[in-house]
């Protein structure tokens, strides 16, 4: 009598979050303006053209999140992942104010600056997400470019430091993203294990978006530069 083979046993939310770390970190020395501020080679003027395109980002990407929390309703820890995502972009936000001050940007400038398209091809993909991508499948790619966002957040904080003088305040913005985010974290665990449990989340799918958003993460970083 044949005998069946036992079930494999389901991946944890832990492991899948760690393979999409893992399989989407991106080579860090692609990220060439993140590299010249580390050396303190890049023009302070990025630093302004980064604030203003984050008003841009922050604006789009709260708008994406709570769409996502919203299309999760019924899935209460995903949706849970995404409204603290977008009480993060409004503390961003508060904490981006530092980094215009120094940069002496004005409220005129911030309204009237006209954005760069290879800084907003993010949010863009970010809202497509929003609109057709399951959301457990989001949390998964977006809590891999977060790793990678973070490193370069905590990089370009130190050189801002010790290359560039700038004040604590202005650095906030980088330092909030750089610090670890443990109820992040755990929320993301949360959400993704529900996906597995529910059949919703599909990883292969997710390092699709992912490796998507790894690379317009590059291209708002080099259109910065530009």
């Amino acid at each position: 009598m044949a005998r069946t083979a036992p079930d494999a046993p389901r991946p944890t939310a832990a492991v899948v979050l760690d393979d999409a770390v893992r399989a989407l970190a991106p080579d860090f020395a692609a990220n060439r303006l993140v590299s010249q501020i580390e050396a303190g080679a890049a023009p302070r003027s990025v630093f302004a053209t980064f604030a203003l395109e984050q008003h841009q980002v922050i604006a789009a990407d709260r708008l994406s999140f709570q769409h996502l929390a919203r299309r999760a309703d019924g899935d209460p820890p995903v949706a849970d992942f995404f409204d603290l995502l977008a009480q993060g972009e409004t503390r961003a936000l508060k904490q981006l104010a530092g980094l215009a001050d120094a940069c002496e940007l004005t409220e005129r400038q911030i309204a009237d600056y006209r954005p760069r398209p290879g800084c907003q091809a993010y949010p863009s993909y970010a809202a497509r997400l929003a609109l057709g991508g399951e959301p457990a499948d989001v949390a998964i790619a977006l809590t891999a470019n977060f790793a990678a966002w973070g490193g370069y957040c905590a990089t370009v904080a130190a050189a801002m430091r010790d290359h560039y003088g700038f004040p604590e305040a202005a650095r906030g913005f980088f330092a909030l993203f750089a610090e670890p985010a443990p109820a992040v974290e755990e929320q993301a665990r949360e959400a993704v294990q529900h996906g597995l449990d529910t059949g919703q989340a599909q990883p292969a799918t997710a390092h699709r978006y992912g490796r998507l958003l790894q690379a317009y993460e590059l291209m708002f970083w080099h259109s910065v530069a530009e």
